[in-house]
């Protein structure tokens, strides 16, 4: 069986998004209705600036007490994110979320068209294990190179 691609394993295939003036509180709530984890912060016309997504709001906003309806999204946004094409194979994309410890990858195809957003939610166990496998074998790697 041939690996999924990022694209094709999506389970929304909408953008959620919001501008950088929105609040926190806007975000919360457009997730909570998409029934997502992350919301994108665009500028017209659709220029990726960040992602917001539940655990900056938990570390970034609730952690340090700040008022969701007047904290705006581009204060707590993860600037400039790493994202990954539409024809990145999941197991990749996995590992990629793996090594740099975060759940969420914006999926920007040609000229920079925002597709959405992969999450580790939409991969099945046997890529996040070909990811895991491949993750413990580069820290291997790493350690014999010490």
């Amino acid at each position: 069986m041939s690996e999924r691609t990022v694209f094709q394993s999506m389970s929304r295939k909408h953008v959620v998004s919001l501008g950088a003036t929105a609040t926190v509180w806007e975000a919360a709530c457009l997730m909570t209705g998409a029934n997502c984890g992350s919301v994108l912060i665009v500028e017209p016309p659709g220029k990726l600036l960040g992602i917001v997504t539940e655990r900056d709001l938990m570390t970034r906003v609730l952690a340090k007490a700040l008022p969701p309806d007047r904290t705006l999204v581009s204060e707590v946004m993860t600037r400039n994110p790493y994202c990954v094409t539409p024809e990145t194979l999941v197991s990749d994309a996995v590992l990629i979320m793996i090594e740099r410890g975060f759940r969420h990858l914006p999926i920007v195809g040609p000229a920079a068209k925002i597709l959405g957003v992969f999450s580790v939610r939409d991969a099945l166990p046997r890529e996040i294990g070909a990811a895991v496998s491949m993750a413990e074998f580069n820290e291997q790697v790493n350690d014999a190179r010490g």
